[in-house]
């Protein structure tokens, strides 16, 4: 009976223990591994520019017939290894496709690190024969190790999300896992192949058994490196905002001058309408198609948008939005499950306690609905301000993002950038004299709690009436 699969790719890196692996995956019957196919440099193996008659310049030129081969070919299982810097147009075709089985192999990324350095500097990337050892050792570079750990944690996160979008599993298997032939053989019941080994194929050597520390010229550069990595990426916050659309309909372009606002709710809005009508008349109610007309016939346009501090959007987008009563549905959600105190509809507080209380009640209802954890969607006058610059960037990167608190110059740097004159700032915005009245420490660290995305992306400290 046909597996559930018909090829694989080994998702590894140098010095994970792939060659290992790829051995002991060709020692099963009907498996064939055929290295690093889509390496950019050679096909399979080093030196190789040619498998099943297809050449490096056929491949370049489009991998799809080389997967098809592969697959043809094949009198069993075939696959081949991948690591990050391979052709990236295959890793979109292979993850899109659950027909590949995935293996992800893995290793101690200090240990890689090391390994690679030591291998760099002898010359041997793989060892049959021990007799043949060659020894060295390595210096360690805080700064190289740096980047090599992020780039392994970038390419795991990358193959994680896309099995997760496309509803699809691997087989993980750690390079101690290697010399375990159970788990090799659980990795063949994966693939849905019938053999099974015996005994682990040893053709290959483990090369530098020794600790890390032993493999080092300078082992004393650890005790100041590793302390302040995060090996296991614990502090990327996880973000369970949902993503948001482009929101092309609010974009608000000058009628004479090639400039396209993307505003966004809760920050300033009004008062660069008005500067940008001063420059000519305004033209909205945008879609796609006629967005991209506008785009093509004027040239040397820039597209910008305003951000505010984060507390002060917040405090503008509650009394505007929830307390006014124009959003009906999450005033009354925030009355019955979150217990806020809010004066009638368009009403006043009576007083500064009673506004920054409810004010408070508001800020912890935005950190679980931009958390994903309200059973309303998060309304864009309070959804993070990342969130929707990502929303506004999947349509078109913006050219530039202006922080409230240098309006002035921004705008004037706008103006300079299509060569016009800036007009002047019509009117100050005073949505600042409100929350100045009931400002405090409280309600600084709820905002700080809720948009912390916000604060940590863009700067903001605390907030200055």
């Amino acid at each position: 009976m046909a597996g559930p699969f018909h090829s694989f790719v080994l998702f590894a890196e140098m010095r994970t223990g792939s060659n290992f692996l790829e051995a002991n995956l060709n020692a099963l019957p009907g498996v064939t591994s055929h290295g690093e196919v889509f390496n950019p440099h050679f096909i399979g193996k080093r030196d190789q520019l040619e498998l099943f008659g297809i050449t490096l310049a056929d491949r370049e030129a489009n991998p799809k017939p080389m997967l098809r081969k592969l697959r043809a070919e094949a009198e069993g299982l075939a696959g081949f290894r991948f690591f990050h810097d391979h052709d990236p147009r295959v890793l979109d075709l292979v993850m899109e496709d659950p027909g590949y089985a995935k293996i992800i192999l893995t290793r101690n990324p200090l240990e890689s690190y090391v390994s690679w350095k030591i291998a760099n500097v002898t010359g041997q990337w793989k060892l049959t024969n021990a007799k043949g050892l060659k020894s060295a050792k390595a210096h360690f570079d805080a700064g190289e190790f740096r980047r090599h750990l992020a780039t392994l944690q970038e390419f795991q996160l990358q193959l994680l999300n896309r099995l997760q979008t496309t509803g699809q599993t691997a087989f993980y298997i750690d390079y101690e896992d290697l010399s375990s032939v159970e788990v090799l053989n659980g990795l063949a019941a994966f693939l849905g192949v019938e053999g099974r080994l015996k005994a682990i194929d040893d053709t290959l050597k483990k090369q530098n058994p020794e600790p890390v520390e032993a493999k080092l010229e300078n082992p004393e550069a650890l005790a100041d490196i590793l302390p302040g990595l995060d090996v296991f990426a614990l502090a990327r916050p996880p973000n369970f905002e949902p993503r948001r659309a482009g929101a092309i309909p609010t974009a608000v372009a000058s009628e004479t001058a090639p400039l396209l606002f993307f505003p966004i709710r809760s920050a300033p809005d009004g008062i660069i309408r008005d500067w940008l009508g001063s420059l000519g008349g305004l033209s909205e109610g945008f879609e796609q198609k006629a967005l991209r007309h506008w785009k093509r016939t004027n040239p040397g346009h820039r597209s910008f948008t305003v951000i505010r501090h984060p507390l002060l959007r917040a405090h503008v987008a509650f009394r505007e939005m929830i307390v006014s009563g124009r959003l009906a549905e999450h005033r009354r959600t925030l009355i019955r499950a979150y217990k806020a105190v809010l004066p009638d509809p368009g009403e006043l507080f009576p007083d500064v306690a009673s506004e920054r209380a409810a004010f408070n009640v508001f800020l912890r209802y935005a950190r679980l609905a931009t958390a994903g954890q309200t059973g309303q969607r998060v309304n864009p006058n309070w959804a993070s301000q990342t969130a929707v610059l990502q929303g506004f960037a999947a349509f078109q990167p913006l050219d530039l993002v202006i922080r409230e608190d240098r309006l002035a110059e921004g705008l004037a740097f706008l103006a300079a950038e299509i060569g016009h004159a800036a007009p002047p700032v019509l009117l100050p915005d005073t949505s600042a004299l409100a929350l100045e009245a009931i400002y405090d420490n409280s309600l600084e660290a709820a905002a700080a709690e809720a948009y912390s995305r916000d604060y940590t992306g863009f700067g903001f400290d605390r907030w200055r009436p």
